[in-house]
């Protein structure tokens, strides 16, 4: 036997049903916080910026991130090496 019920309620109301807690006003300021930190850091999003901060590390980072890219894409094919 199968048995369906369909309930229609806000969020609001299902929450008090069950008993969990009101998180909106939490959400709210969660989200406040997270616009006000983008506000403040736009300017280290720029791709300029974002260029000049690499560059910054020389030729030795990128040397590195290389490496470390090469060694991601062996370890996702399975270790295969292809033969130079």
């Amino acid at each position: 036997m199968k048995v369906t019920f369909d309930i229609e309620c806000t969020p609001q109301e299902a929450r008090a049903f069950l008993g969990l807690p009101n998180v909106e006003p939490l959400n709210e300021y969660m989200v406040e916080q997270m616009k006000g930190r983008v506000e403040q850091n736009i300017q280290s999003m720029q791709p300029e910026e974002i260029l000049k901060t690499w560059s910054s590390f020389g030729v030795q980072a990128q040397d590195q991130f290389l490496k470390l890219m090469q060694s991601a894409a062996t370890a996702s094919m399975g270790g295969f090496s292809p033969k130079k």
